[in-house]
């Protein structure tokens, strides 16, 4: 019998690292190759499943990220910018499949992740829950089909913790509903109001972001006309969706060309 795909995980003691784990644990199309940890952590040398104060799995947690993935063929990566490059440079090292869910990215983070591409298949995604994604493409279909008269605005709400904002979701909704009006969103983007901005620019998709609680996210879409309004919502509850999620990405992945690819790639949206 063929084995199934080995998954490591990393930031494996952090809360996305635990979700993802169980995932992996849960499923019945992958096996839990490797928890990867930043270097002397508690964790390393012991079984992940002892160390998250259960029974034993069978893994134990390194601080060695390229011996781990070398004997794997995803990597799930729900990290912060700066880990996620390194990681993808090593996971193409390894031709492992990288599903990338970290967020907060800048433009020479990306340059180094489509270097990484060239030689394996990474899946990066601000969001991979289904829903969200699904949430995506009909952001773009109603742009497309109502003018700049509409305007758009999007409010996405998370927890206290969250570091960066709008969220990489946020932004995700955005370059849809730009794509939808064929205008690239840094041009039209607008996410600083404070104090006397003036009045709204005709065609400008505003960002707003809420930090409070425990409040897993959530996000809407509104499209205001005059005397109108349409609003497009998403509402996650369960954090466990993302790992489920990101967890498809790398077994859709197995088969695929090097390059990066998006969740609406996996899903065939």
């Amino acid at each position: 019998m063929t084995e199934l795909p080995g998954m490591v995980v990393t930031g494996a003691a952090g809360r996305m690292g635990r979700l993802l784990i169980g995932a992996v644990l849960a499923s019945d199309k992958a096996r839990l190759a490797g928890c990867v940890v930043r270097p002397g952590h508690a964790w390393v040398g012991q079984d992940v499943g002892v160390a998250m104060g259960g029974a034993p799995v069978g893994c134990l947690a390194t601080d060695d990220p390229l011996e781990a993935f070398a004997r794997a063929q995803g990597v799930l990566d729900f990290t912060t910018p700066d880990a996620s490059v390194e990681f993808a440079g090593l996971a193409a090292q390894a031709r492992a499949v990288h599903v990338c869910g970290s967020t907060g990215f800048e433009p020479h983070h990306l340059a180094k992740i489509d270097a990484a591409a060239r030689h394996a298949v990474i899946v990066q995604s601000g969001n991979t829950s289904l829903g969200l994604n699904l949430l995506l493409g009909l952001t773009r279909k109603v742009a497309a089909a109502l003018d700049a008269d509409w305007d758009i605005e999007i409010v996405e709400a998370h927890h206290r913790m969250k570091v960066d904002a709008p969220s990489g979701a946020a932004l995700m909704l955005g370059e849809a509903a730009a794509e939808g009006r064929g205008v690239p969103l840094a041009q039209v983007r607008d996410s600083g109001r404070d104090g006397i901005p003036g009045a709204r620019t005709r065609g400008d998709i505003g960002f707003s972001s809420i930090r409070g609680g425990s409040i897993v996210g959530e996000h809407d879409v509104i499209f205001a006309g005059d005397g109108e309004r349409i609003t497009l919502s998403h509402i996650a509850s369960d954090r466990g969706i993302f790992a489920r999620g990101g967890l498809k990405a790398a077994l859709w992945g197995q088969d695929k060309k090097p390059g990066v690819y998006s969740m609406m790639d996996v899903l065939g949206l």
